[in-house]
């Protein structure tokens, strides 16, 4: 995706730093809005020995080459092994791979920061999310925020960035990354391929990184049957929408996650409190008359404790468990809600 047309204001705010760079920098927003890429992005510009008038790098010297083979001597990716297990695709591990950036990976780093820079430039760490850190490794990488070596410049990511130590957070230079326009993030997911752009970016509440991850995970056949059960509540039958969702969780081979599916009715619950309250949805917007009919045969009382349930069943969609018997629960529960 091409995050200098998605987030042109926080690039500029990046840019703006250049001048004196501080020892960190700390990038928030939700998740999917592009951090990450501008985190590299701004990375690479900085370690590029011929940048353009806009501070993008140029992509063709030494140092451009290095860095997008990942082999730049100057840039450390600190992330749990789950998202690099994510992006190199690895499989058949027999150990879940971890969900933490661990304290090892930090210690990693005393090697790599006791030598010196190459060609005498800029050295850069980027921690990714940096709320994945617990607190033990929280506080090693802290000891080297508060005296960093030269010519160093740490990238901290963050989705919640309450979950980090105050400390930490103290320490560095936050730059917002907020949701792009609507428009230009729609233009950019259809660049990418993404059928049905604006469609997956509503469902992902405008982040265009979950919006492409939405898409992926199945092309749109789990979502046209998933809306299909909540809006046709009349002819529910939660056996069968039950077997139908396990059966497209199975066929997805790990690209559809149980928690995934989850999400989205909690996001059509939102969609039906919102309606119900006279304002528009946020999620399915192509469903609105459907969800407005919903609104009026369901009690606010009986609305909100379904979706306090959902917070529940979110929770537990994150441990192994027999999907079908899940999805009748909710689906009986969703039923309950249009009863005498």
């Amino acid at each position: 995706m091409n995050v200098f047309f998605t987030q042109p204001t926080a690039w500029s705010a990046l840019q703006a730093q250049r001048r004196r760079l501080p020892h960190a920098l700390l990038l928030i927003g939700q998740r999917g809005v592009g951090k990450l890429m501008l985190a590299e992005a701004f990375a690479a510009s900085l370690l590029c020995e011929a940048p353009a008038g806009d501070g993008r790098a140029c992509g063709q010297c030494p140092a451009c080459n290095w860095f997008q083979q990942g082999h730049h001597p100057d840039y450390r990716l600190l992330q749990p092994d789950a998202l690099n297990e994510e992006e190199g695709g690895e499989e058949g591990r027999k150990e879940k791979a971890s969900q933490q950036i661990i304290i090892e990976q930090v210690r990693a780093l005393d090697d790599f920061l006791a030598v010196g820079t190459h060609r005498a430039g800029l050295r850069i760490i980027v921690v990714n999310p940096a709320e994945a850190m617990n607190r033990n490794t929280a506080n090693a990488l802290l000891k080297t925020l508060e005296e960093p070596p030269p010519n160093t410049l740490f990238l901290l990511i963050s989705n919640e960035p309450m979950r980090l130590l105050p400390t930490i957070r103290s320490r560095c230079q936050a730059v917002v990354v907020n949701v792009p326009a609507a428009a230009d993030a729609t233009r950019a997911l259809a660049e990418d391929g993404v059928v049905d752009a604006a469609r997956w970016l509503a469902l992902a509440g405008g982040a265009p990184g979950v919006a492409a991850e939405l898409a992926a995970s199945g092309a749109g056949g789990w979502l046209d049957l998933l809306t299909a059960q909540l809006g046709g509540w009349r002819e529910l039958d939660p056996l069968t929408a039950a077997a139908q969702l396990e059966k497209a969780i199975k066929e997805s081979k790990g690209r559809l996650p149980l928690r995934t599916v989850v999400d989205a009715v909690q996001k059509w619950a939102v969609d039906l409190n919102l309606v119900a309250n006279g304002l528009q949805p946020r999620y399915f917007l192509s469903y609105r008359d459907t969800i407005a009919g919903l609104a009026d045969m369901i009690p606010p009382a009986r609305l909100n404790r379904f979706y306090r349930g959902l917070h529940e069943r979110r929770r537990a969609a994150e441990s192994p468990l027999n999907a079908r018997l899940f999805f009748e629960g909710l689906f009986i529960d969703y039923r309950a809600l249009t009863r005498p």
